[in-house]
C-alpha cells in the first residue's frame, strides 16, 4: 500500500465513524462480537419477500440464495462469524436443513481450506443448538 492510499483509507473510515456517530451515537462503542444479536431472525415471509421471488420473480428463492450466502460468507472464514450465524438462522427459517446447510459448508472447503469450513461447521453446530433444529 501507498501512504496516498493508507492515508485515503484512513479518512474514509474516520468519515464512516464521524457518520456512525451522527445517526446514532452509541455506534461510538460498538462491538462486533454479539452482532447477530441486535438482528431478529425474519419470518420466511420476510424473507421471500426481500431475497426470494417478490423482487426477482424468476429468480433463486430465499432458501436457495441463502444457502450461497452461507458458502460465501464460509469462504471468508472467521471474519464473517456474526454474518455467518445470522444467516444461518435465517436459512433455517426459510427451510434449509442441516444436511443442506453443511454440506455448503463442506463444498466450500476446496475455495476457502479446511479451517474455513472447520469454523463455519462449528459456528453452525452452535446454531443449531440455540435453534433446536432437529437432525436431519
Amino acid at each position: 500500500m501507498t501512504d496516498e492510499f493508507t492515508k485515503m483509507f484512513k479518512a474514509m473510515v474516520e468519515s464512516g465513524q464521524e457518520m456512525a456517530r451522527a445517526f446514532n451515537p452509541a455506534l461510538e462503542n460498538f462491538q462486533v462480537k454479539g452482532f447477530e444479536n441486535l438482528w431478529p431472525t425474519m419470518s420466511k415471509d420476510m424473507m421471500e419477500m426481500w431475497f426470494g421471488k417478490t423482487f426477482n420473480r424468476e429468480g433463486l428463492d430465499a432458501k436457495t440464495r441463502l444457502l450461497v450466502t452461507i458458502a460465501a460468507l464460509t469462504v471468508l472464514g472467521a471474519h464473517a462469524e456474526p454474518q455467518l450465524k445470522l444467516t444461518i438462522r435465517h436459512a433455517i427459517e426459510a427451510g434449509a436443513t442441516k444436511r443442506e446447510i453443511a454440506e455448503v459448508i463442506w463444498q466450500m472447503s476446496m475455495f476457502g481450506g479446511v479451517p474455513a469450513m472447520t469454523k463455519a461447521l462449528e459456528i453452525a453446530q452452535g446454531v443449531f443448538g440455540e435453534t433446536g433444529e432437529k437432525s436431519e
